[in-house]
């Protein structure tokens, strides 16, 4: 059901492809009676003439871009106006969007969450913002209902910001990129690859987006096939997909790595647009006669079937007929994946899920940007409709995006049809996505239409004990299992209509109830702020030289955001810096915290004008020093010059002291920006990596002031525990060094050893030695 083509694939006429090779020209000017070079047909993509149009460097291989609008939520939404706040804000100069889906509980941490909410508000209208309250409508599908455009841009500070289906190009980012949009600044990359997904055929009966999504996840996530490239849909099959069913793919190519998407527009898109009452914000988007892309993922839709993401990763991918034939061998294979992802902490068990033959499911969920659209619900209720799920162990809930689409079912009766099975209808709210509602019972399994299945990322605690675990299923499939009392179905199996419905959005609701400026500010206006909402502590510039002591070290072969940075209940403290940063690497390394703060302790030292090596004798850093200076001689006047320093916080010391952690390739998942600045307010200043996850990762290290070091894949020079000297650092980074020569502290003397900081623009590099983003734009 999937192929992929590795090189350069040219698309001819949006329907012929023709694989680059010395034949390739000959055939192309064969069919459209032309010559077109490589170069020229790399620029034909939609991708490339929307990038050129918020391209603001004159040079297309050196991107700046500035976004049309930016939105974000209730999770990042306050770091990111505190960071812009430090930094000089004084109006949002684009149109930006705080909705409110993550933080909607109120009932963990008192009055945080709503403190929240009301800063959020009274930002909105101090800075000339969009404020849309909690339960209204989860981010990206008020962002695809009221802010997507054809041919536009949009940043967001979540993970998922993807908007192309509509022919908008989104992306998301950790929030200093958010404020660096609010500042006037730009986002600065290379041109990126663009990669064809080159759809054809059209869905059989019981498969929806989530299948199509998995099975395109499945093929190219381990290969890194789309690793920071944009993905183009394309081809005959587009025609074939409704408004909502591409959007439902859509939203799932985060989970692939790439970097953005956009998809080829035509009267289903048109029609998007007038129903939402915005018919001025359609484009038709097509290639042009002859484009040129880096790769071509090839999805034969008629051949995808009923898919399921087994724990722990959206790429762990099976057909659910392959699942249920194979059952034991499948779910022993998972067992044993498990304890790589858990380190053996808990015992994970499925097998015992197996009753009769039978796998069976304890929980379904239907939710958010993935699950919670109109059409997923409409054949969800129709493959429940005069069913029941039993009075047993399982449970189903729904949650629709957005007050709108919860009217039309109520309207049209799907809400009543879902209810009357015994399933439970709740509001927009992005919980059972990240662990803040629905979590289920202690070795319990849970299959949702939702975006990620990471490890404890449904709510449960290794530290706790605690283990339950998540599949990824398209809303038909769950509903086909609801059906069938919790034993795995393929919706496939459903021998019943599952209609088509209109769907009629009202816009009254909105109206209504959301706050919007029309972009006009109110500097009289007076910032709400809760007891819990804290300023970013004082963080110091680069130091000349680098004393880091290693305090965590992750041999998994991916390491997701959320371990690095908990979700769920930990989200009540996004606001507060250092009350957030007590739960960094909690469920993967509960000793991070603890070892952090001690190293940072010498920092503070310094700062405070004494000698660290006596302030902390826990560090034995006497014994450090007297390593480095047997090689170093003037490493002790290093001490001492820094400790006797006068100078400002902000400003570089000669000697810095810190944490690092090493993981192999730390980031997926999450854009959240607390996973690199949790690091940081405990005295990080660099991640040591065999290669990074993601580019927001990368991405929100360096805007934190953090070293993103590369170290060459093998058996690490160094251990958990040990201190490395770095001299010249600050040095090496100025002056662009592609080498950078670190020291591993032994008993009796150094060892050497290399690292990289790869390709960084002049920006990032200022910000790195600035120490943060903040001293970038303060000082």
């Amino acid at each position: 059901m999937i192929e992929l083509l590795q090189g350069g694939v040219y698309l001819v006429n949006g329907t012929e492809m023709i694989p680059e090779s010395a034949e390739a020209q000959a055939a192309i000017t064969s069919k459209t009676g032309k010559s077109v070079t490589k170069e020229e047909a790399a620029q034909s993509t939609i991708a490339y003439g929307i990038l050129k149009e918020h391209n603001t460097s004159g040079n297309m291989d050196k991107l700046k871009i500035r976004f049309d609008k930016l939105t974000s939520h209730d999770i990042t939404f306050v770091g990111i106006i505190q960071t812009a706040r430090a930094s000089g804000l004084q109006k949002f100069p684009m149109p930006y969007v705080l909705t409110n889906c993550h933080n909607s509980l109120c009932a963990v941490g008192g009055t945080i969450n709503e403190d929240d909410h009301m800063f959020g508000l009274s930002c909105a209208k101090k800075y000339g913002g969009v404020y849309v309250p909690p339960h209204q409508a989860v981010i990206h599908q008020f962002a695809r209902e009221m802010l997507a455009g054809g041919g536009k841009m949009i940043l967001g500070s979540d993970s998922h910001t993807r908007y192309g289906a509509l022919g908008t190009m989104a992306m998301g980012e950790g929030g200093p990129e958010l404020v660096k949009q609010l500042l006037n600044q730009t986002y600065d990359i290379n041109m990126p690859g663009v990669v064809g997904v080159y759809l054809k055929g059209a869905p059989v009966k019981g498969v929806g987006p989530q299948d199509v999504a998995l099975a395109i996840i499945g093929a190219v996530f381990k290969n890194g096939f789309v690793k920071n490239k944009v993905m183009e849909f394309v081809g005959p099959g587009v025609a074939n997909l409704s408004a909502d069913f591409r959007i439902g793919i859509d939203v799932m190519t985060t989970e692939t790595t790439c970097l953005s998407s956009i998809w080829k527009t035509d009267d289903q898109i048109k029609e998007f647009y007038e129903i939402h009452g915005r018919k001025e914000e359609f484009k038709e988007l097509n290639p042009g006669q002859v484009a040129y892309y880096d790769g071509m993922i090839v999805v034969d839709l008629d051949k995808v079937r009923p898919m399921i993401a087994m724990p722990f990763h959206p790429s762990n991918t099976y057909t659910i007929e392959e699942l249920n034939a194979n059952l034991m061998d499948i779910l022993d294979e998972t067992e044993k994946r498990a304890l790589v992802s858990l380190d053996g902490a808990v015992e994970f068990n499925l097998k015992n899920k197996v009753k009769n033959g039978k796998f069976m499911v304890d929980q379904g969920i239907i939710a958010g940007c993935a699950g919670g659209g109109f059409e997923n619900i409409c054949a969800a209720a129709d493959i429940l409709k005069d069913q029941f799920i039993g009075a047993d162990t399982f449970t189903l809930s729904v949650y629709p995006a957005s007050m709108p689409v919860y009217m039309e079912l109520v309207k049209n009766g799907c809400a009543a049809a879902i209810m009357q099975s015994g399933a439970i209808m709740k509001t927009a709210f992005c919980g059972p996505c990240f662990g803040a509602g629905d979590t289920p019972a202690n070795n319990a399994f849970s299959i949702r239409h939702s975006t990620r299945n990471f490890p404890n990322r449904e709510g449960s605690k290794l530290q706790n004990g605690q283990i339950s675990s998540v599949a990824l299923m398209d809303a038909r499939s769950i509903a086909a299992t609801a059906a069938n009392k919790g034993i795995l179905t393929p919706a496939t199996d459903f021998d019943g209509t599952i209609g088509q419905y209109k769907y009629y959005f009202d816009s009254k609701i909105y109206a209504n109830r959301v706050f919007d400026s029309k972009g006009v500010a109110n500097p009289d206006e007076e910032i709400h702020f809760g007891p819990n909402i804290k300023d970013w502590p004082a963080m110091g510039a680069l130091p000349e030289n680098m004393v880091l002591r290693v305090v965590s070290e992750i041999h998994d072969p991916v390491t997701t955001t959320d371990e690095l940075i908990p979700s769920g209940e930990t989200s009540s403290y996004r606001s507060n810096p250092l009350g957030l940063a007590e739960f960094t690497l909690s469920r993967k390394d509960p000793n991070y915290v603890g070892l952090a703060k001690e190293i940072r302790a010498a920092q503070e030292a310094l700062m405070a004008g004494k000698c660290p090596g006596e302030s902390c004798p826990e560090l034995d850093l006497k014994s450090v020093f007297d390593v480095i200076s047997k090689e170093f001689p003037e490493f002790p006047e290093l001490v001492v010059a820094s400790y006797q320093s006068k100078e400002n916080a902000v400003k570089p010391r000669v000697l810095g002291f810190g944490s690092t952690i090493f993981a192999v390739k730390p980031g997926d998942g999450s854009a959240r920006e607390q996973a690199a600045s949790c690091q940081k307010v405990l005295g990080g200043w660099a991640n040591i990596a065999n290669e990074y996850a993601t580019k927001r990762y990368r991405s929100n290290l360096i805007n934190w002031g953090m070293l993103p070091f590369l170290i060459e894949e093998g058996e690490l020079p160094f251990k958990n525990l040990d201190y490395l000297f770095i001299p010249g650092i600050k040095k090496a980074v100025e002056e662009k060094a592609a080498v950078i020569k670190a020291y591993v502290v032994g008993e009796d003397s150094l060892k050497e050893f290399e690292l990289r900081l790869g390709e960084l623009t002049d920006e990032e590099r200022q910000i790195i030695l600035k120490g943060c983003l903040i001293n970038y734009n303060r000082v």
